[in-house]
């Protein structure tokens, strides 16, 4: 099963570089809305089974253009909504790199805890759970792999790629995932692949090639020397 995590397309939050959090109300501006009808250019050859969002208004409008494209109703799934930054949210990002909780955030993100909000080791259970239970149940549903998405927000997709990965949280800020970025990871019976990071190019349906790339020269799900999967 192969998961693409979207990450909603520039917000004005974005652009006026504050800290946007669950406040109510933040939109697309014009470039983010570019962003969300090229998502469907992007995925051009590639089936998709499902699409899940989170519940704030950007992602909405983020997956909007696919969804239509593709005929499907998006699922709301509260556990991919953005972190509860509790009395962060919205101050402006220049007035937050004063704050002694910003280092961290950066170097120690599993002890960060946002004053009045969750800690960063709350987002990634939280997500990483909703993740695995929709790929479980879309894996039952279907009998086949599939490839469904998740849109969301940036540390959200920062914390499943870490445990995808097998990387301690503290070290998730070493991975970038930018507006409408694209994260690919396909779930094995055995262990996550990670095969996109941060894609912001033209196209992803090579992913759905992928699984013809070892030739049978390996056992499936295995990775292979040189860097090949086997999926």
């Amino acid at each position: 099963m192969t998961v693409v995590l979207l990450r909603h397309g520039r917000s004005t939050s974005n652009t006026a570089h504050t800290l946007a959090g669950r406040t109510p109300g933040v939109e697309l501006d014009d470039h983010g809305r570019k962003q969300a009808a090229a998502v469907v250019d992007r995925l051009v050859g590639l089936d998709i089974a499902e699409i899940v969002r989170s519940p704030l208004l950007r992602c909405e409008q983020t997956v909007g253009p696919i969804a239509a494209d593709r005929g499907l109703t998006p699922v709301v799934e509260e556990r991919l909504v953005e972190v509860d930054y509790g009395q962060w949210t919205g101050r402006p990002l220049k007035d937050l790199l004063e704050e002694p909780l910003w280092k961290v955030v950066q170097r120690h993100a599993s002890g960060a805890v946002f004053p009045d909000g969750e800690g960063l080791a709350q987002v990634q259970a939280r997500a990483v759970a909703a993740i695995r239970e929709h790929d479980r149940r879309l894996a039952e549903e279907h009998g086949k792999d599939v490839v469904w998405i998740a849109c969301t927000h940036g540390d959200v997709i920062k914390s499943v790629l870490a445990d995808a990965y097998a990387m301690h949280l503290d070290s998730f800020q070493r991975i970038v995932a930018e507006p409408a970025s694209m994260s690919v990871i396909r779930y094995s019976a055995t262990s996550p692949f990670v095969l996109r990071v941060n894609d912001t190019g033209d196209a992803l349906a090579a992913i759905g090639q992928a699984k013809a790339s070892t030739n049978g020269s390996a056992p499936e799900q295995e990775s292979v020397p040189g860097g090949e999967v086997g999926v």
